[in-house]
C-alpha cells in the first residue's frame, strides 16, 4: 500500500479502528488471565499503543486517568533506557514523578521489534534513528504497548495500598521505576518478589501480584502479535504513516471543538481547604487553548497532591469529551491545548509528597473546575469514594458511583461512575464468596441529585457488613463542601461515611478515615449527588 502526505478517508477510519481494536484486544486477555477482583471483575485497567516517541496513538475505552497518562510512563522509558532498549525486554513502572497516577496503579510496557519481515523496510520518524535505517543486529522499536492495572494491594501503611493519612509517597507502597521485569524473554520472578517485599511497608499478596504483572505481559504479548500482523498486511511504513494522520485527525476535532468554546475561570475549594483555579483562554486565531492553574494551593502535606501526569489526563479527558466525532483518544488531542502547572503546587508536586488521593480524588475536581470554568456542566459527585479493606490474608479496593452533573440540555445520571473513573463495582456474588463480608443494601440515595432546570443525578447508599475483624478505609471528598450547581441550579447532596457497631452505637467519620472493624460491623458510604443546571 503506498503513502501518501495525506490520507486517505476510507483507509483513516479503517486505521482508527483497528488500533482500538488491538488495545480492546489487549484488555480482553488481561481482563481474562487476571488474578485478582480489582482487574478481573472491577476492570480497573487500562490498554494503549504508542508511537516510536512513546505518544498515545489510541486505546480502548478504559480509565480515564490511565490513559491520559500512560504516554508520560513510555516516554520516561524511552528517556531513561534509550538504546539499551532490547527485544524480549519488559519493564514495570509506577513512579507517580514519571508518569505515573498512584502506586497501586502499575504499567508494564513492552517495546514491539521489527521481526524478519519488517527488517526489510524503513522506520520513519524514530527519536533514536536520525537516518532511519534499521540495524539488524540491534533492532531499534517500531512501536510500543502497555497496560496498566490497579494492584490489589503494593505495600504501603494500609492493607489495599490507599492509604488516606500517607504524608510520603514511600508510606504509599513499593515504587517501580523502569524496573527490567523480562530480560530477553526470561521473567525475573526472584527479583520481583524481593522488591515486593524488601520495603519498611512490603507488599501483603505477593502470589497475587505477580499473576497480574504476568497477566498483564500476557496482554502486552497480544498487542504486539496484532501490531506485527497489520504490518504484515498494510506495511510498516503505512502503518506508522497512519499513527501520525490518525493524530492528526484528533488534533482537528479537538482544534473544531474549540471553536464554540469562551473564556472562563473557576475557583475550587476542596473538603480539606486547598483550592484549584483555573483560568481557561480561548486564541479563535489559531484554535488554540490556554489553560491555567496558576493560583492552585501548594503542594500539601497529604496525599491529595495529583501528579502532573494526573493533571494532564484530567484536562485531555475534558477536552475529548468536547468532540462529538468518533475518534480515539490520543496525544493529537493535546496538541492545540497549552497547560500551565506551576511547580511545586498540588497539580505538580515534587518528590517524595504523597499522591494516593490526588490520582483518584483531586482529577475528579480537575475536571469538574474545568466543565465549570467552560460553564458546560454542574459538579459530578467529585469523588471516586475509594473503599478498601483488608488483613495479612484479604486485601479489596473499589471506587463507588454516585450521581453525576446536569448540562444546559441534560440531566444527571443517578448511580454512575464519574469522569476520571470508568471501572465496575464488584459483584455481590463474587464479593461475598471471594471476602468475609456481606453487602447489606445498595440502593439509590433518594433527593441527592441537585434541581435545577436540569437536575443532578442521585447517588447511593453502600451498607457493607464485616464477618471477621478487618482495617477499613475511606478515602473520599465531598462530605463537607458540596458538588456547585451551575446557572442557578442546586448544589448535590454532600456524601457522608459512618460505622454501624454491632452494639448498635454510630459513629460518624471524617472524608478521609481508617478504622478498625469487628464482626458484625457495618460500614456506610453515602455518596454525593450532582449539582442541578439552570
Amino acid at each position: 500500500m503506498k503513502t501518501t502526505s495525506k490520507p486517505d478517508p476510507v483507509r483513516l477510519e479503517i486505521f482508527k479502528n483497528l488500533y482500538q481494536f488491538i488495545a480492546e484486544q489487549m484488555g480482553i486477555v488481561l481482563q481474562n488471565t487476571a488474578a485478582s477482583v480489582n482487574i478481573k471483575e472491577r476492570l480497573d485497567f487500562s490498554c494503549a499503543i504508542f508511537d516510536t516517541s512513546g505518544l498515545l496513538v489510541a486505546n480502548a475505552p478504559h480509565i480515564p486517568v490511565h490513559l491520559g497518562s500512560m504516554s508520560e510512563s513510555v516516554r520516561s522509558l524511552i528517556q531513561d533506557k534509550g538504546d539499551s532498549i532490547k527485544p524480549g525486554n519488559v519493564y514495570l513502572s509506577n513512579n507517580p514523578y514519571n508518569g505515573g497516577t498512584h502506586l497501586p496503579d502499575v504499567t508494564v510496557i513492552t517495546p514491539v521489534f521489527p521481526n524478519s519481515k519488517t527488517l526489510k523496510e524503513k522506520p520513519t520518524n524514530h527519536p533514536l534513528n536520525t537516518n532511519h535505517q534499521l540495524d539488524i543486529t540491534h533492532p531499534l522499536p517500531i512501536f510500543y504497548v502497555a497496560s496498566r492495572g490497579h494492584q490489589a494491594d503494593i505495600g504501603g501503611i494500609t492493607p489495599g495500598s490507599m492509604p488516606p493519612h500517607s504524608t510520603t509517597v514511600e508510606e504509599e507502597g513499593i515504587l517501580f521505576d523502569n524496573f527490567l521485569l523480562v530480560e530477553g524473554g526470561n521473567f525475573r520472578e526472584i527479583l520481583v518478589k524481593e522488591k515486593l517485599l524488601n520495603h519498611k511497608y512490603p507488599a501483603r499478596n505477593t502470589n497475587q501480584n505477580i499473576a497480574d504483572f504476568k497477566a498483564q505481559i500476557a496482554a502486552n504479548e497480544r498487542g504486539v502479535q496484532e501490531l506485527h500482523k497489520m504490518v504484515a498486511q498494510y506495511g510498516l511504513e503505512t502503518v506508522q504513516a497512519y499513527m501520525t494522520f490518525v493524530q492528526d485527525n484528533a488534533e482537528s476535532a479537538v482544534r473544531k471543538a474549540i471553536d464554540v468554546l469562551k473564556d472562563g475561570s473557576f475557583s475550587y475549594e476542596m473538603d480539606n481547604g486547598a483550592t484549584i483555579q483555573v483560568k481557561v483562554t480561548i486564541n479563535k486565531e489559531n484554535r488554540s487553548v490556554k489553560i491555567d492553574f496558576t493560583g492552585t494551593s501548594e503542594q500539601l502535606n497529604s496525599n491529595f497532591n495529583a501528579p502532573k501526569a494526573v493533571t494532564q489526563a484530567a484536562v485531555l479527558y475534558v477536552f475529548r469529551t468536547l468532540v462529538n466525532d468518533n475518534i480515539p483518544l490520543n496525544a493529537g488531542c493535546l496538541k492545540p491545548l497549552e497547560i500551565i502547572i506551576p511547580e511545586g503546587c498540588m497539580l505538580n508536586p515534587t518528590y517524595p509528597a504523597a499522591v494516593v488521593a490526588g490520582n483518584v480524588e483531586t482529577s475528579q475536581v480537575i475536571v469538574d473546575a474545568l466543565y465549570g470554568a467552560l460553564g458546560i456542566m454542574a459538579a459530578s459527585q467529585g469523588t471516586m469514594n475509594n473503599f478498601t479493606f483488608g488483613n495479612e490474608k484479604y486485601q479489596y479496593y473499589e471506587t463507588i458511583c454516585g450521581g453525576s452533573g446536569a448540562g444546559a440540555d441534560f440531566d444527571g445520571t443517578d448511580a454512575v461512575q464519574t469522569h476520571m473513573t470508568n471501572s465496575r463495582l464488584t459483584d455481590p456474588e463474587v464479593l461475598e464468596t471471594r471476602y468475609p463480608v456481606l453487602l447489606e443494601n445498595f440502593s439509590l440515595r433518594p433527593n441527592s441529585g441537585g434541581k435545577g432546570k436540569h437536575s443532578g443525578g442521585n447517588g447511593v447508599i453502600r451498607r457493607i457488613k464485616f464477618l471477621e475483624p478487618m482495617t477499613a478505609n475511606i478515602l473520599s471528598g465531598h462530605r463537607n463542601t458540596p458538588p456547585f450547581g451551575l446557572n442557578g441550579g442546586e448544589p448535590g447532596l454532600i456524601g457522608h461515611n459512618s460505622i454501624q457497631r454491632q452494639n448498635g452505637k454510630q459513629e460518624n467519620l471524617d472524608p478521609t478515615a481508617t478504622v478498625e472493624m469487628e464482626a458484625g460491623d457495618i460500614f456506610i458510604i453515602e455518596t454525593p449527588g450532582g449539582g442541578g443546571f439552570g
